[in-house]
Formats: structure tokens, C-alpha cells, sequence
């Protein structure tokens, strides 16, 4: 590959040979190029990834794309990026938006996330849009399970509320892992299926907290979407579809307000609280309801129902906790509630579950910040004590919220906005936030 494009030979190359193959030859040239000191010169040994890469690939790169800013690699770490998007499957996607997710180094991360905005503009989709289109299906079936044949024995793959997924025997029990191969089956097929169960609790790992923080996040955002996509890319995708079915949903009208709520029950039908069928109309709009919009009649029905059928929430949407701000907070550019707590510093970096990402490193590469995006292009700015230090994030035990304020990011001196100007669900998540940190 150059900068004039993919030279032509490549297509014949990828046509001659079969992808395991490919992908095996180029991990033992990056290997290879590793191993010799990595010269610049040729770094087409790791660029070919791209190319040649298949998810096994993506899997074993991505450790070392994460890594490697911690080794004065950055560099080498931001073409690590391109190839991820090079690579280009569900399962290589997955890995580039969790390293823009969550990863310790702040400006990969940025690099990451520029990175999937770039590929969503290309697809025409905002960058929320695409990370519904980013949630890999783990070669599940359209129900949501995956068949493991020993031959004589079958196992069927199911997922809990974190979506950890567990086998269930031919009588349905469910057991503690696979069972290993007995003498009386068949020996490939058990091989194979023993390697696909390892496989899928691996990935499964990877994509799980992303899945599930995004959901939540989207709630908080009072994020909407069509029937079409919903249908497509939530309530009938082969993974999503188990957090789907343990969270309460709610149409919505045109003016924003709630209408009606529902779940998604395990043959795909929508229900209400009583458990009776509902219909949607094709042009219906769809939301997470939070708990402050929630009817207090709906969502003791709806708990009750997810009791009946021992069902627990990926993430606290019945019965969520919440607050409210004070009188003088509204008021104020600063929320100084906290300024006494003094908490372990890995407390404030567990923020980062909770959508917050931590600021620019500024003099003596300490970070004085935490930041969280809010809904209308606003931010919250929680500002540190004592910062955390670069490359040495135990170097400052312990930390307190100094204060935070929320405006424009690039503007807080001049354009900090009152906390009275949030809407009540965003000042509620935001105090949320912060106050786990008493527990």
C-alpha cells in the first residue's frame, strides 16, 4: 500500500490464496518485523495486516496497539489504528471503538475516536448511529444462541444480564462451563466447538461493558430511535437482544413526550406491563425511558413482570437513584458538593464506567481533570485536587472534586452555563455520578 493506493498484485494475491493462510503469513512478517526492531523502513510489515488481517488478527494486534504508547510508540500505535479500519470486519470495529471507549492513553484514544467518526462519515451515519452497527453478532444465530456439537451431545450457548454467556445442557440445565470431550464423542467436532466457546467468551468480554455502557449512556441521553432501526440493530440483533429484553422501552410522540411503555419479550413480541401484546406503527419513535419520566404505576408493573420471570437489568433502570439539585446550585456556575470527600484515586478513575474521560495532560504531564460529554454539545468539567500524574497514576493516592461546572468545551472561563440549565434527568446523572463515589 502507498499513498498512490493498493498495488494492483495484492487483489491477485487475496484471490490465490485462502484468508487463514493470508492472514498466518502476514502475522509471522509483523512478528518477524517485531522481532528485527521494527525499522521504519519497513513498516509495510505491519501495514499489510490491513490487508491480509482477519478478526484472530484483530484480537492479537489490539493488546499491543494498547500498549505500545506506554513504550514511546505512539506513533506506531496511531497506524495500529489504520490498520484495525483496514482490517475492517465487525470484530476489528469492535476492538478500534473500544480502544476509543476506554483506553489509558488520552491521545490514542482522541486518535481512535477521530478514527470512527471518519468511518461514520463515510457511512453517512452520526457516530451514535454507527456504534449501533458496530456491535458484532459473534457468529450467533438470528435467535440469539449458538449450537456447540460434540457429536453426541449438543450444548446451547445463552447470555445473563452482563452478557456473559453460559451452555445449557439438551435438557436445559444450565452448567457451570463446557464440558470437556468425553471418550464417546466425536473428537473434531468437539474440538471445534470447545474452540468457538473459547473464542465467544473472549469476545464476549471485549464487547460486553462497551454494549451495556452504551445503552445506559444512550438512556441518560434520551436517545431515539425509528422501529426499522431498532428492530434491526436492537431488539433483533443476535447479541443486543439479550440486554434488550431486560430493559423497559417507551414510544414516544412527536413533541418528546413519553406515550406508552413496553419490553421486548424472548420471542421478539412487544408487551406491556400486564404481559398483554402491544403493536407498534411503522413510524414509531423509541426510547430507554429514565426513571424520572417513568410512571410510578408502569414501572412497579414492568418489575414485577421482570421478577416473575427472573430477569435482571444489564444496568439499574427500575428503581434507579436519583437527585436533584438544590435551589442555590441551580443558580450557580460551580457544584462544590464534594469538595470534602476525599476519595482513592481509583475511585475518580472508575468515572471513566460512567462515560467520563480524563483531560489533557497540561504542566508536568499531570491531568487536573475529569470531563464528561452532556446532551447539546455541553461538557461537565470535574476538577481535581491533585490531578492524576502521567505514567504514574499512584503517584497522587488520594483526590477530592474541587468543583465542577458544565458549558462549552474551549470556553469555561467565558461561557460556563448554571447548573439551573440542565435538564433535571442530566443534572440527575451528573450528581449520580459523583456520588458514587461515597460508596
Amino acid at each position: 500500500a502507498t499513498g498512490d493506493g493498493i498495488y494492483a498484485g495484492i487483489g491477485q494475491v487475496v484471490d490465490a490464496c485462502t484468508a487463514d493462510s493470508l492472514a498466518d503469513f502476514g502475522w509471522d512478517l509483523f512478528s518477524a518485523w517485531l522481532a528485527a526492531g521494527a525499522p521504519s523502513k519497513d513498516s509495510w510489515a505491519m501495514t499489510c495486516l490491513g490487508l491480509f488481517g482477519t478478526d484472530d488478527t484483530a484480537r492479537k494486534f489490539t493488546p499491543l496497539v494498547r500498549a505500545w504508547p506506554g513504550e514511546s510508540q505512539h506513533k506506531r500505535a496511531v497506524v495500529g489504528l489504520d490498520v484495525l479500519a483496514g482490517i475492517g470486519s465487525d470484530v476489528a470495529l469492535m476492538m478500534l471503538n473500544g480502544i476509543a471507549g476506554k483506553v489509558k492513553f488520552k491521545a490514542l484514544q482522541e486518535r481512535a475516536r477521530e478514527k470512527i467518526t471518519q468511518i461514520a462519515d463515510e457511512r453517512g451515519l452520526t457516530t451514535a448511529e454507527l456504534e449501533d452497527r458496530l456491535a458484532p453478532d459473534l457468529g450467533l444465530e438470528p435467535d440469539g444462541t449458538m449450537l456447540l456439537d460434540f457429536g453426541p451431545r449438543q450444548f446451547r450457548v445463552g447470555f445473563d444480564e452482563a452478557l456473559k454467556p453460559f451452555v445449557r445442557d439438551s435438557d436445559g440445565a444450565r452448567l457451570k462451563d463446557l464440558p470437556k470431550a468425553r471418550r464417546d464423542d466425536d473428537v473434531e467436532l468437539a474440538t471445534a466447538a470447545t474452540a468457538r466457546w473459547r473464542a465467544l467468551k473472549k469476545d464476549a468480554r471485549t464487547v460486553s461493558g462497551q454494549q451495556v455502557l452504551r445503552l445506559e449512556l444512550a438512556m441518560c441521553a434520551r436517545r431515539r430511535w425509528s422501529l426499522p432501526v431498532f428492530e434491526q440493530f436492537l431488539a433483533g440483533h443476535p447479541l443486543v437482544r439479550h440486554l434488550v429484553q431486560r430493559l423497559v422501552w417507551a414510544t414516544y410522540t412527536d413533541a418528546g413526550d413519553l406515550d406508552r411503555c413496553f419490553r421486548v419479550a424472548e420471542d421478539g413480541q412487544y408487551t406491556d406491563a400486564d404481559d398483554e401484546p402491544i403493536t407498534l406503527a411503522d413510524d414509531t419513535v423509541i426510547g430507554l425511558p429514565h426513571a424520572l419520566e417513568l410512571p410510578e404505576a408502569e414501572s412497579a408493573g414492568f418489575g414485577q413482570l421482570f421478577t416473575d420471570y427472573e430477569l435482571l437489568q444489564p444496568f439499574t433502570q427500575l428503581g434507579r437513584d436519583t437527585y436533584r439539585l438544590t435551589e442555590a446550585e441551580k443558580s450557580s456556575t460551580e457544584l462544590t458538593r464534594w469538595s470534602d470527600l476525599v476519595v482513592p484515586t481509583g475511585k475518580v478513575l472508575g468515572l471513566t464506567n460512567r462515560g467520563w474521560d480524563r483531560g489533557m495532560p497540561q504542566d508536568a504531564g499531570v491531568i487536573h481533570d475529569m470531563e464528561k460529554p452532556l446532551p447539546g454539545g455541553w461538557r461537565a468539567v470535574a476538577d481535581l485536587s491533585e490531578g492524576l500524574a502521567i505514567g504514574a497514576l499512584d503517584y497522587f493516592p488520594e483526590q477530592s472534586i474541587t468543583r465542577v461546572i458544565v458549558g462549552t468545551p474551549g470556553k469555561w472561563t467565558v461561557d460556563a452555563k448554571t447548573f439551573g440549565e440542565l435538564d433535571e434527568i442530566t443534572a440527575s446523572e451528573l450528581i449520580r455520578d459523583l456520588e458514587g463515589l461515597r460508596g
